[in-house]
């Protein structure tokens, strides 16, 4: 009889014994029996003979992780701390066919061969910079030609027989860039992501398994497929907070592709016209200024609270008289954020969270956007019995309901999550403004997320300064790079106004061409207090019962402070105290090293406590 220490996929438990009559190898996927349920496990080393009675394994799969994946959950556990079984939940094994499968020479020389792709002097110097280094970052403006520095090295990668991997930061990015990337790499690119049906995946799937796939593209899941023989990684708009993953296991793609790029000994490309400020200080960088439009914009500032403004209007009229396009930009879904009471005060909140319901007039219904509780809209207020509900925080529904009252000839369309729920409705929405069958695109930060509108003449910017004003380190950074990217859609064809309603229009006029000065000058900012230069931990506890929760918080915050090396910056109640019933509490940590939280951490963790390490939401 052999004996095996396996991990439970999606287990947070630790690891645990079985028995086989089969030699299996490490990284083995085998079947068993786990808590009266049948599991996957994964092999993880031979063992002796346990004192204690074990089971045996049901079946032993033909797939496996590779040694470098076995490496890569090592590393998310230790870092992250959370279990194997959380961190092997995240990847598709390989089969046990594939491991040893080369790329396809047929597709690489093919690809190679039929090269239309031509880089200007500075877009080559930026190249070669980026291949001398293990991790480079490309500052690129929009419009500099960072696609097509990617591309050119993907082909590079190609000429090889090597395989690259494209990270983006969600399926917002895919559209316009698959059918660039298929143009020009045809079948030698598999683009992935969560909107595949399950024949799609399968498809994909056997197109990466047989080494045919030579560009992986898609968010952060992609860094998790069975790719062997991988030349190169490329992270696109690396500052952007989807890369980081919001439940368990709380990862960063980002810093997942940098250390796989050390170990399976790749180069890794990050690039960005916003890079975040970690990236810039950490890695060296090349900037590409300016781009290949010709075309002007400029700048207005309105000092307005976020509304649909008489100058908002008479701007978005122009635009329709002449026949050129505008987009919209808010940072908030449905008709309003908020209902409020106008002569008692009473608002109102899920009833399962501690939030605020967003009004939805076209569904009649008010919703939580944390856990989707719902409720009719009320005719009168609840407490006082009032008529008089009013509503606060503009939303995109809203405007676009009032754009199209003001403006009835033109057409004008919703873009975010509440409306662009699949993949193809997001390909169709993308194609009917670039046909110039819409004339108004309203929308949140799916705006912004790199897809080229070619013919907009009017960028709209609200809610800039709900983004500056919030409780968050890198609130400057979040809402400059927000007004970038989102005036960078526009002005690519033709001259451009981009309408910012802000009462801080000096730090905007200041840094919105100037950020890589922006950028120097908020290093002063940090330096000594936060990232870069310090390393941050939040630990969240979660209970129905509140007592218990908070129980747990003040036991573990009074254990860590005996650790020299580990500061308490702050602990108690979350922001938004109550998500889905349970009532939350946090510490947060702060320290020169993350191994000294790791350590800290690690030893005076409580059942309850769940770790994000390298947070990026303090809400």
């Amino acid at each position: 009889m052999n004996y095996y220490r396996l991990s439970i996929i999606g287990s947070p438990l630790g690891e645990f014994t079985y028995q086989s009559t089969q030699t299996i190898v490490t990284g083995t996927l085998v079947r068993v029996e786990f808590n009266k349920r049948e599991k996957r496990g994964v092999v993880l080393a031979s063992s002796v003979e346990p004192s204690f009675e074990t089971s045996e394994v049901l079946e032993v799969e033909t797939t496996l992780f590779s040694p470098l994946q076995l490496k890569l959950a090592q590393f998310i556990s230790s870092y992250y701390l959370c279990s194997l079984g959380d961190a092997f939940s995240l990847m598709l094994p390989f089969s046990m066919e594939s491991l040893s499968l080369e790329s396809s020479s047929e597709m690489s020389s093919k690809v190679v061969q039929e090269s239309t792709i031509e880089l200007s002097k500075k877009q080559t110097e930026a190249l070669a910079f980026l291949q001398k280094q293990p991790v480079g970052l490309l500052f690129g403006d929009t419009g500099s030609g960072k696609t097509e520095i990617y591309m050119k090295y993907f082909e590079q990668m190609i000429e090889q027989g090597k395989r690259s991997i494209f990270l983006m930061p969600e399926i917002s990015l895919t559209p316009q860039m698959s059918q660039r990337l298929q143009e020009h790499f045809g079948e030698a690119v598999v683009m992935w992501h969560s909107k595949l049906t399950p024949k799609q995946k399968r498809i994909a799937q056997e197109k990466i398994e047989s080494g045919e796939a030579m560009i992986v593209a898609g968010p952060r899941s992609t860094l998790f497929l069975p790719i062997n023989n991988l030349g190169l990684i490329v992270v696109d708009e690396e500052h952007d907070d989807s890369y980081k993953s919001a439940s368990r296991p709380r990862y960063n793609a980002r810093d997942i592709a940098i250390y796989m790029g050390k170990l399976h000994g790749v180069n890794v490309v990050l690039g960005s016209a916003t890079p975040s400020l970690t990236s810039y200080e950490k890695f060296p960088h090349i900037r590409l200024k300016g781009g290949h439009f010709s075309t002007k914009k400029e700048f207005i500032y309105e000092q307005s609270v976020e509304s649909l403004s008489p100058l908002i209007l008479e701007k978005l009229e122009e635009k329709l008289q002449k026949r050129e396009q505008s987009i919209v930009f808010l940072p908030t879904r449905a008709n309003f954020k908020y209902l409020i009471c106008a002569d008692c005060g009473h608002t109102y909140e899920c009833a399962f969270c501690s939030v605020g319901l967003s009004v939805h007039q076209k569904s009649r219904a008010m919703k939580c956007h944390y856990c989707n509780f719902t409720q009719s809209i009320p005719q009168v207020c609840s407490e006082c019995h009032s008529p008089n509900l009013t509503s606060s925080r503009l939303g995109t529904a809203e405007a676009v309901k009032n754009i199209s009252e003001q403006f009835p000839n033109a057409k004008v369309e919703q873009f975010d999550r509440d409306v662009i729920t699949t993949a193809s409705k997001l390909k169709k929405a993308l194609a009917r403004f670039n046909n110039k069958e819409t004339d108004i695109l309203v929308g949140t930060q799916m705006l912004s997320k790199g897809h080229d509108y070619h013919g907009v003449t009017l960028a709209v910017v609200l809610g800039m300064d709900n983004m500056l004003n919030m409780g968050d380190y890198r609130a400057r950074e979040k809402a400059l790079s927000s007004l970038i990217q989102v005036s960078g859609r526009s002005g690519r064809k033709k001259n451009a106004l981009v309408l910012v309603q802000s009462f801080h229009e000096d730090f905007f006029r200041t840094y919105i061409e100037e950020y890589e000065e922006f950028l120097e000058q908020e290093k002063e900012y940090r330096r000594d207090l936060y990232p870069p230069f310090k390393k941050l931990a939040r630990i969240l506890f979660s209970h129905k019962n509140g007592a218990k929760a908070q129980e747990a918080m003040r036991a573990m915050e009074e254990q860590l402070r005996k650790f020299s090396g580990v500061e308490v910056v702050g602990f108690g109640k979350c922001a938004i105290e109550r998500v889905a019933n349970k009532y939350r509490f946090e510490i947060l940590l702060r320290s020169d090293k993350s191994t000294a939280l790791i350590q800290a951490i690690k030893a005076t963790k409580v059942p309850l406590a769940e770790i994000d390490m390298d947070p990026i939401e303090f809400s």
